[in-house]
């Protein structure tokens, strides 16, 4: 198909390189390096991806990471950040950075906040100080941190909810949008994007793209998801709303998700993701590979020699024994969360790898269909 690129005066752009039913290639440019899509965002919360180097999460094939701006904004403080260079200096991460607005935040702090037209107030959960985030002081601190690509302020809410909670706060959403838009300013070297909320209502969905179709983002990301609804649905809902979406512009779905999840989510026409699931998982001895998730506090791996996958591209998973990664993760040994860490990231990355050439090649649908296989057929028998 011919490629469709965003607009000429823009140092960030997308360009859409092939499609293959509603599975998209492409790539997002920014001063700092290109992003290959569909692209997997390690999640560095705090500045860090935990248990992993910065090089690290760059040899498993990452293109950009995710910062947290509520956690960062706590500590060490955005404008500490600032006067050491911005984020990418400060954590030596000289690849792109896609920060968060905080709207998540002002959902999981529901008892520790108040919102209201002007945004949000809160209390840390660190020391119990009190702090204000508007549209205008989120863009304000992703700004200070120096973030490549950054998110409107939106209000998030958990599923199940009723119509009037769902429509009151997607409305919400989109007058935070304009003003996000108006603080952002058009800054060059930086793209700004919207977030389509509307819990897991079609119409309310619909409502908010349009509303910020019509404003104007440089990406649309589909916000609301994976807090509690059942697979079926969040597959529903991208399936409805990813058509409502520009063609020209990414889609990004925020904090999914498992590798199934994601697999679902790009044959529905979503490019980014972002999760904590792969790190937190190695720190609780759980380790994806083509066989699924293999949990290595088994019994069954205290005695096996064998390697996780001796077939993997992943030296990890060739190198210590399952007897061995077992012996980590009962000791809780940091030595484990790095290893398990390190595996489940570059997994995640051979994934979205493994569906781009699919998409390129006209062969997304059976890629899918051979990966879950391999999932399903599980892990190595026991020894």
């Amino acid at each position: 198909m011919n490629a469709q690129t965003s607009a000429p005066d823009k140092l960030v752009t997308f360009t859409l390189s092939a499609t293959d039913g509603m599975a998209r290639r492409g790539r997002i440019d920014t001063p700092r390096g290109d992003i290959q899509t569909p692209a997997f965002m390690p999640v560095g919360t705090a500045g860090t991806v935990k248990a992993m180097y910065p090089e690290q999460v760059r040899e498993t094939g990452a293109d950009i990471l995710l910062g947290n701006t509520y956690h960062l904004m706590l500590r060490p403080g955005a404008e500490r950040v600032a006067s050491q260079g911005g984020l990418h200096d400060f954590m030596d991460w000289q690849r792109p950075i896609l920060t968060d607005s905080g709207g998540f935040q002002v959902m999981s702090l529901a008892q520790l906040r108040k919102l209201t037209e002007k945004g949000v107030t809160f209390r840390s959960h660190i020391d119990g100080s009190s702090y204000e985030l508007t549209p205008e002081r989120s863009i304000e601190i992703q700004t200070l941190l120096d973030s490549d690509i950054i998110m409107q302020l939106d209000e998030c809410l958990k599923l199940p909810a009723d119509y009037k909670e769902m429509e009151r706060a997607m409305e919400l959403s989109l007058r935070w949008a304009d003003r996000s838009k108006t603080a952002f300013n058009n800054q060059l070297n930086r793209a700004l994007f919207g977030i389509v909320q509307g819990g897991d209502n079609a119409e309310l969905r619909a409502r908010s793209a349009q509303g910020l179709k019509s404003i104007g983002f440089d990406g649309y990301a589909v916000g609301g998801l994976a807090v509690g609804e059942p697979q079926d649905v969040m597959f529903r809902v991208i399936e409805n709303i990813t058509p409502e979406l520009p063609t020209d512009r990414p889609r990004y779905l925020m904090g999914v998700g498992k590798p199934d999840d994601i697999l679902g989510a790009i044959g529905r026409g979503i490019d980014m993701f972002d999760c904590v699931h792969p790190t937190r998982a190695g720190r609780h001895g759980h380790v994806y590979t083509r066989f699924g998730v293999i949990n290595l506090k088994n019994a069954r791996h205290r005695d096996d020699h064998r390697p996780i996958d001796e077939a993997s591209p992943n030296p990890n998973c060739r190198r210590w024994s399952r007897a061995y990664l077992h012996h980590l993760v009962k000791t809780e040994e940091i030595l484990g969360a790095m290893i398990l860490s390190q595996i489940n990231l570059a997994y995640y990355q051979e994934l979205v790898q493994g569906c781009r050439g699919a998409i390129e090649g006209g062969r997304f649908s059976d890629f899918a269909a051979e990966t879950r296989a391999a999932w399903a057929a599980g892990d190595l028998p026991t020894i």
